[in-house]
């Protein structure tokens, strides 16, 4: 549990560096900044995010150097000879490894390796507790991956937020919040003296309440924004089909306009319009950010003669209530990011102790090999395909082809970022049940209680026992009252 919670450091780190670099244009030190007409609230806005590859490469390059004064070779413990003062893996290690004590004196050769790799495989999948809690767990990583990655654009898209902003609030609040989760998980083995069928457990009630506080996001989004011609009509109603053919009023008809600009401006009838152009404006004052358009003929439908019919450089905020409904977002999503951690620390307990000793490294490898290739490769892509499906306006490249998209339907892109989420993280609980039922079929009575001496019984009966260590499908419940639980 600390060496997951040290290793959030990292990306707290990344989370802080990120939000600053987002704040400074990405042209810096090239471009006069005067004349750049756009803010970090526009959706054309590009953070400088060359410069925090190039701060976290020197970092990198500065931590590596104490590495070159370490010893070659670290010095070699002690063996263990007492079993009642060992921990229970390393009385695992030498039971199963002193007929191999020979072997780990010589390095192994590449063929050797090759010959023993498809009948550890055969024997790891065999295992039916560890394939389940490997299913378990790519597809609970494909809905976190998913979700983590679009959530800086969800918060950009829902509540209006700069990217800098969502950034740093990421790194404040969720990344602490899971880091404490983890660490609260370790505390909660240690002080209970969860076994593993325990440890099953509290990771399915974990992800169960985290996925179950997720649903309340659904309630806590916010409208479209009013954009002239996409989501009302320049007459104020709302939008209809066809929204390009849309863009174009009789307000505009005689401008000439592009339907593939995005330079939004705010009317004073609290409208965004697309482009200048696009609301009719034929006079403009200031530079930069601080300009100013007049005489608006779109913006003077909905406005009354005696007010004005101008507009300023950028889109027009979300409505009153959408920064109230941030808020909740946040409370929730910080309560949601605990709940799910707490079961992070009891679920790698279960890998560990539910594969034989020495199978362990090799479970691992293959645990993370799958998880990374499974799940971090896939889940970004098809999340933002589906992502994509609710974007209501599209950009256009310089040199022609579809660009980035500029503006999402709201409604649409909750009801599937959210989802998504749900919909795997749903699966990966009924997998979760499964590793659990597994376990109880395979575990006696005896194991889920602990005597009034403190002492645990093995696996039972001593027949049990020697079928449990005789199996592919070894479970380690053996727990040590006097000594740490050390994996």
């Amino acid at each position: 549990g600390c060496v997951q919670t040290v290793a959030i450091i990292g990306p707290i780190f990344g989370f802080l560096l990120g939000s600053l670099c987002a704040k400074l244009y990405v042209d810096i030190g090239f471009v006069d900044l005067d004349s750049v007409t756009i803010t970090p609230k526009d959706t054309q806005w590009v953070g400088a995010w060359w410069l925090g590859y190039l701060i976290a490469g020197v970092i990198s390059i500065l931590a590596g150097i104490p590495f070159w004064f370490l010893p070659k070779h670290l010095p070699k413990t002690e063996s263990r000879k007492d079993s009642s003062t060992s921990s229970e893996q390393s009385k695992f290690i030498t039971e199963d490894n002193k007929d191999q004590h020979k072997s780990y004196q010589q390095p192994a050769k590449i063929a050797e390796m090759a010959k023993d790799f498809l009948p550890s495989l055969k024997n790891l999948f065999g295992n039916p507790v560890y394939i389940l809690y490997l299913c378990a767990s790519i597809i609970q990583f494909n809905s976190l991956i998913g979700m983590v990655t679009y959530k800086p654009k969800y918060i950009e898209q829902q509540y209006g937020q700069t990217s800098s902003k969502t950034n740093f609030v990421i790194e404040l609040l969720k990344v602490l919040s899971m880091a404490f989760g983890i660490f609260s998980g370790g505390l909660i083995m240690k002080k209970f003296r969860i076994n593993v069928l325990g440890a099953a457990k509290l990771s399915l009630g974990s992800s169960f309440f985290g996925y179950l506080l997720l649903l309340s996001l659904y309630a806590m989004g916010c409208e479209n924004s009013d954009v002239a011609g996409l989501t009302v009509s320049y007459h104020g109603t709302k939008q209809l089909t066809d929204y390009e053919q849309a863009l174009f009023s009789e307000c505009n008809s005689g401008c000439a306009c592009s339907k593939n600009d995005w330079d939004p401006i705010c009317g004073a009838n609290g409208v965004t319009y697309i482009s200048a152009c696009l609301a009719g404006c034929q006079a403009s004052n200031g530079s930069g950010k601080n300009i100013v358009f007049f005489n608006c003929s779109c913006v003077g439908i909905l406005e009354s003669p005696s007010r004005s019919s101008s507009a300023v450089v950028g889109p027009c905020q979300k409505g009153n209530e959408c920064p109230k409904m941030f808020l909740y977002f946040l409370v929730i999503s910080v309560i949601t990011s605990y709940t799910l951690s707490v079961g992070g620390t009891p679920g790698y307990i279960l890998l560990l102790r539910c594969i034989k000793p020495h199978l362990k490294s090799f479970a691992l490898g293959i645990y993370t090999l799958a998880i990374r290739v499974l799940a971090g490769i896939p889940a970004p892509v098809y999340f933002g395909v589906a992502i994509d499906t609710t974007c209501l306006k599209w950009g256009s490249k310089r040199c022609g082809g579809r660009g980035a998209c500029r503006l999402y339907d709201s409604s649409a892109l909750r009801y599937v970022y959210l989802g998504l989420t749900l919909v795997l993280g749903t699966v990966s609980i009924f997998f979760s049940v499964a590793v659990l039922w597994v376990l109880r079929k395979r575990s006696s009575p005896q194991d889920e209680t602990v005597p009034a001496n403190g002492e645990r019984g093995a696996c039972g009966t001593k027949s049990r026992k020697d079928n449990f260590v005789n199996s592919d499908h070894l479970i380690q419940t053996t727990y040590w009252p006097e000594k740490e639980t050390r994996l």
